[in-house]
């Protein structure tokens, strides 16, 4: 074994001034023990490897480049306990359809990626039914291409017991879970990319400790179960969409004690109309500077609301289609800087509920042609009118039966 690392150690560093030895690395894989550690000098090394037993394939220090052929992936994971520390990887294929990536791993458990960078691939890392592992401290990008004809910066697929920590997401397309669960995302960046996190299907994930900023969305939900999402940094989603968060479906969804501000739209719902029981618990988040704050798609059902800080949005809570009714709410002990109720006796809570209204000026949120009106003096004036005295009942949007008047650092 010793003799083996010796004489990989100096192809290494011969193979960094003759590039023609293509083979080299994949040659000392193969020819190394399993539960060996491949130490590697500074240098590029050529890609295209693939790993099938226990091994650890480290970087001596920085500098160590594996390095593609543009074509397939740079380095495939097909054994477990596998550990890859401290490298460059670049240069995957550009096929969609084989989802061509810097590293991929499939069938594997107990592996790890820590402290590498990846740049310039399609997907980032790609794992399918994974079990048991780590991706911490890594920096991934993409390729450079529109958006479109980006990769995701990471996809896991039916996967379960995955740790995806402290890692840096720049200028990627998204990054997605999906049929997994018991996955903790925790202390990552993500920005300028499409989707922050998507996540489909999966069960028992924690989202926490993250930072999320300039992407078109930040976190999206779709038919999940048991998502716990505490103390996140969702801001300023762009584009089209700007939302910070999508919920379609699912349950079980607790949304703790995270920050969302300068979003087109801090949360969209998509209430499906014969959800029972209550579904998503809103608690203790600040809430700020959105144009909308609480955009609900059909009705406004099985939500809990407590202890949230509401202010700085043009729109507390908007419902873009008529006629659906609302279900069952427990909303209290938030703040909202649109009460205008009194506090008698002093007990920083209101004396009457806080009632979210849709008068005539709302009317824009049913019919986009009206849009172009919003916020015009016609229809402020309608809305005053409607206001002082109603000529039609207007629709009960919301309402906090227990308001805070004076914001808090927390409730």
């Amino acid at each position: 074994m010793i003799q083996k690392s010796l004489i990989f150690f100096l192809s290494g560093l011969f193979f960094t001034v003759c590039p023609v030895y293509a083979n080299v690395l994949q040659d000392a894989i193969d020819r190394t023990a399993p539960y060996a550690t491949i130490t590697l000098a500074a240098g590029t090394y050529r890609g295209n490897i693939s790993i099938d037993k226990p091994l650890t394939l480290r970087g001596k220090e920085p500098g160590v480049i594996i390095q593609g052929d543009k074509q397939g992936n740079v380095i495939s994971i097909t054994g477990s306990q596998v550990t890859l520390d401290n490298l460059i990887v670049t240069d995957s294929g550009t096929r969609m359809t084989t989802l061509d990536a810097a590293i991929t791993m499939k069938q594997a458990d107990h592996c790890h990626v820590t402290k590498c960078t990846i740049r310039n691939s399609l997907y980032g890392i790609n794992m399918q039914s994974v079990r048991d592992s780590n991706i911490t401290y890594n920096f991934i990008t993409s390729n450079g291409n529109p958006v479109p004809l980006r990769g995701n910066a990471l996809k896991v697929w039916n996967s379960s017991r995955i740790e995806i920590r402290n890692n840096t997401v720049e200028k990627s397309r998204d990054i997605t879970l999906a049929f997994s669960q018991e996955i903790l995302f925790s202390g990552n960046s993500i920005s300028q990319s499409r989707h922050g996190l998507a996540i489909e299907r999966s069960r028992r994930t924690t989202i926490e400790n993250n930072h999320f900023a300039y992407n078109a969305t930040g976190i999206m939900l779709e038919a999940s179960q048991e998502t716990n999402i505490s103390d996140n940094e969702i801001l300023s989603c762009r584009g089209v969409a700007g939302i910070a968060v999508v919920i379609q479906g699912g349950g079980s969804v607790r949304f703790i004690h995270n920050k969302v501000s300068f979003n087109a739209k801090a949360f969209y719902i998509d209430t499906k109309g014969h959800e029972k029981g209550m579904k998503r618990y809103f608690r203790n988040n600040t809430i700020s500077y959105n144009k909308e704050a609480f955009h609900f798609h059909s009705t406004i059902r099985n939500n809990t609301m407590t202890g949230n800080r509401i202010f700085g949005n043009i729109d507390d809570v908007v419902k873009d289609i008529k006629g659906t009714g609302n279900g069952e709410n427990r909303i209290a002990y938030n703040y909202w800087d649109r009460y205008e109720g009194f506090d008698k006796n002093g007990d920083n809570i209101g004396d009457t509920p806080y009632r979210i209204y849709q008068y005539a000026d709302r009317l824009w949120q049913y019919n986009n042609k009206i849009k172009f009106f919003y916020a015009s003096p016609v229809m402020s004036l309608m809305n005053f009118i409607a206001q002082l005295a109603p000529f039609i009942e207007p629709n009960l949007l919301l309402e906090d039966t227990k308001p805070i008047v004076h914001m808090k650092k927390r409730f």
